[in-house]
């Protein structure tokens, strides 16, 4: 599947055959029980193990400005977006958007069945990596009939663990070997408020360093379950 970004003010195309989101990668003990914490109260089964690695279809990755969900129980999460085609790494910027009342029967399943948006602009992951845990992500949302921005999540790369650790543990790189390249969200932050659906999402991702910053946001209509 290809997919269009720009790469240092180019127009690059990958060739995606492989696509893994890392689960449960906060670093801080507490930051991930919060998160677990959240996500038990609307019924989801803790972790086995932390960090985890659930494969999903690359077909799910889209740059589109709208996706479409099954019922009203589904919602966004920002992510740091790492890329890996024959030996060079990317960064860029992804929601892990999840049907969470699917999650609280298996996470795994719930992955699966939702798109995962991704914002059309690449850094090269060597430009960036000298300063790489400085980096900001936060996430916005609309919800029911307001049509202002609402904050809903907001942290720095060094809230995550360390993105080495989840490149080795992944097998990122091998996957992305032979022209084809790998994909992998790396995580997230706990949300304002709580975890919730909303109609629209907005990310983005700053680099205070090189004073740049990628966006992305889409709307999601949300299909009948017709049972």
């Amino acid at each position: 599947m290809q997919m269009n970004f720009t790469l240092d003010g180019s127009a690059v195309t990958f060739d995606f055959g492989h696509c893994t989101v890392a689960g449960w990668t906060g670093r801080d003990a507490k930051a991930i029980q919060h998160h677990i914490d959240e996500l038990a109260a609307i019924g989801v089964k803790p972790p086995s193990t932390v960090p985890l690695y659930y494969r999903t279809s690359f077909g799910m990755l889209t740059q589109a400005p709208v996706i479409e969900v099954v019922g009203s129980g589904t919602s966004g999460e920002v992510e740091p977006l790492l890329v890996a085609k024959d030996g060079v790494l990317y960064l860029g910027l992804a929601s892990d958007h999840t049907d969470r009342e699917l999650e609280a029967h298996s996470v795994a399943l719930s992955k699966q069945i939702c798109a995962k948006p991704v914002a059309n602009t690449l850094w090269q992951y060597d430009d960036v990596a000298d300063h790489i845990e400085q980096i900001e992500l936060k996430s916005w949302i609309r919800e029911g009939d307001r049509d202002d921005w609402v904050p809903y999540q907001e942290g720095t790369i060094a809230s995550i663990r360390p993105l080495g650790d989840l490149i080795d543990g992944s097998g990122l790189v091998a996957a992305g070997n032979h022209g084809v390249a790998s994909a992998m969200l790396c995580g997230t932050f706990g949300a304002k408020g709580g975890v919730r659906p909303a109609r629209s999402f907005k990310m983005a991702m700053h680099d205070s360093v090189r004073d740049r910053t990628i966006t992305h946001s889409y709307d999601v209509v949300e299909l009948p379950e017709i049972a």
